[in-house]
């Protein structure tokens, strides 16, 4: 096979018309001309893929976890809270149709309670408005059943002033009254509260409950008022009979003892440990009614002066005629003397003439006085104090303390009898002792039965925070995955083929030089490359085959004049045949 070599001033081989060498191009720029069209597709596609992914992991990474904040809210609620996130700077978003509002996990419990401060969210109670929607053709049924809901709204709103309250509803029922008055049926009310932790209502506001809605129900007795709270606990009791033990009595007694409990746990828990102290303490009360009325009467004393009563005083004289005088016989007829008595001498008694007195008449005179004095009275009215403490019993048992060997062994041992005695003068002390009435206190030491918990051994793919790590790297993951499956089967097949083979990249004596490729490297490229064949054992000779030999003039003459060879394989591939 005979060929002739191209002249190389053939202007067919020339890399340009005008003579001037043409610029350099980048490897990149060569790699890509090089690949064909479905590559560079499927290289543009893997590339905008796998940005995409990554971009889609970076912003679930960064994506904040969103919780629900409130749920079921009314237009009003939603507007007011709304209004609050976006002045405290709070991303949220709207779920359900916008009856849920969320935000961060990471502050939801923080703007639960910013919220709450300002008595959000409030809820909406429906009250006499409702009286406004009536609709044509509404029944009378109808009517009376908006007019209670409008009744209870109100009376709902009402109970919610108080400051205890935190939600509240209210029951009504309304029998339909005919016109027999004996077969009139009274209403009804059930009130349930719910009140703010840590709070309570005392018997005066509850009593301001009943009073309230019994008021504003016509017919309605207060003893038909039931008011409960939300653990189901009947506030509204009242005493079954007169002589029997109210409500009120058994809530006095059980504060008093846990007042009497709290003082003894108070002194004893810094001592001995806030879990090695248990105390109860009874109280007997007495709730009995009595009343004394007391009166005295006290003689008068001597040297005191004493109250005058009445006093009556009786005065009479009544002179009249002489009568007969003297002793009887002859000497009263014989006719007096003259007188012998000196003139300042005694006189003789009344009705009696004396020897030689004459008796010239006869003078009568009477006094009675009459005086009553006040007799010393005291009237004392006693009543007795109702719930007054009769005797009072203190139980306390202490743990036993706990010991620390010097390997550090624990262990228990019981409390020196000095510190119970102290410990029992402290009890006592605290709940006011007193022997005279019967009081007792007992305190005793033995060691608590403490049963121990094992924790339960979750295993690790259970864990709730490891369910919540894999739940929020679940995304993220499986965007890196894909993306990296595209990089494999896309992108760096693509990138392989961009690169430029060894030959080429090593070059020439001209290339080491700076001058152009030769158009030939890509030749030079495809026979310097060696094939990677299946390693089968290959025949041991000495001499090359003739298909050895030709391979091996094929790659000489590549090597030696690559622009014929270029030539060559153009030709080949135009049609246009080799010049003989």
């Amino acid at each position: 096979m005979a060929t002739t070599t191209p002249a190389l001033n053939d202007p067919d081989l020339l890399p340009a018309e005008t003579g001037a060498a043409p610029a350099p191009a980048s490897p990149l720029v060569a790699g890509w001309q090089r690949l064909p069209t479905v590559r560079k597709a499927m290289l543009a596609a893997g590339a905008l893929a796998v940005l995409a992914l990554l971009a889609a992991a970076f912003y679930t990474l960064n994506k904040p976890d969103y919780r629900v904040l409130y749920a079921n809210l009314s237009d009003k609620d939603g507007g007011a809270i709304l209004a609050q996130l976006s002045q405290m700077n709070v991303p949220y978003k709207h779920a359900e149709g916008g009856r849920a509002i969320l935000v961060p996990a990471d502050r939801v419990n923080d703007v639960r309670m910013k919220l709450a401060s300002q008595g959000l969210p409030k809820g909406t109670v429906a009250g006499f408005e409702l009286m406004d929607q009536t609709k044509l053709g509404m029944t009378q049924f109808q009517e009376r059943v908006t007019f209670q809901r409008s009744l209870e709204g109100e009376l709902t709103r009402t109970i919610l002033s108080l400051s205890s309250v935190a939600d509240a509803r209210v029951h009504l029922a309304l029998p339909n009254q005919n016109g027999f008055f004996r077969e009139q049926q009274k209403p009804s009310a059930s009130v349930v509260v719910t009140l703010h932790p840590g709070r309570s209502l005392d018997r005066t506001q509850v009593a301001g409950i009943v009073h309230l809605v019994a008021s504003s129900v016509p017919e309605l007795d207060p003893k038909a008022v039931s008011v409960i709270d939300q653990n189901g606990t009947l506030l509204s009791q009242r005493p079954e009979g007169d002589g029997g033990i109210d409500s009120r009595q058994l809530e006095y007694v059980r504060t008093l003892e846990r007042t009497y409990q709290q003082r003894i746990l108070d002194l004893l828990e810094p001592v001995v440990g806030r879990d090695n102290v248990r105390a109860t303490v009874t109280a007997d009360i007495d709730f009995s009614q009595t009343e004394s009325t007391t009166e005295q009467h006290r003689p008068n004393q001597g040297g005191e002066p004493a109250a005058v009563r009445s006093s009556q005083t009786i005065e009479e004289n009544a002179p009249g005629a002489a009568g007969p005088a003297g002793v009887p016989g002859a000497a009263t007829n014989v006719a007096p003397g003259a007188t012998t008595a000196p003139i300042n001498g005694p006189g003789a008694p009344v009705g009696v003439v004396g020897q030689g007195a004459t008796a010239v008449g006869d003078a009568r005179s009477r006094r009675e006085q009459v005086v009553n004095y006040e007799v010393d009275k005291t009237v004392s009215v006693t009543r007795n104090a109702t719930g007054t403490v009769r005797r009072l019993s203190a139980a306390v048992v202490i743990n036993h303390t706990t010991v620390t060997d010097k390997k550090g062994g624990t262990s228990t041992a019981p409390l020196p009898p000095e510190q119970l005695q102290q410990i029992q003068a402290l009890v006592r002390e605290a709940i006011g002792f007193n022997g005279e009435r019967g009081d007792s206190v007992n305190v005793v030491n033995a060691p608590f039965n403490q049963p121990k918990t094992e924790p339960v051994q979750v295993p690790w793919y259970r864990d709730a925070a490891v369910l919540d790590t894999a739940r929020s790297l679940a995304a993220p993951v499986g965007l890196l995955v894909v993306a990296l499956l595209v990089w494999l089967l896309m992108v760096r097949p693509a990138l392989k083929m961009m690169q430029p083979a060894p030959a080429a990249a090593a070059g020439g004596e001209g290339a080491a030089a700076g001058a152009l490729p030769a158009p030939g490297s890509q030749l030079e490229a495809l026979v310097a490359e060696e094939v990677e064949r299946p390693g089968l054992p290959q025949p041991v000779h000495n001499e090359p085959t003739p298909e050895e030999r030709q391979l091996e003039d094929a790659r000489r003459l590549a090597r030696e004049n690559p622009v014929a060879v270029a030539n060559i394989i153009k030709g080949w591939i135009s049609g246009e045949g080799v010049p003989a």
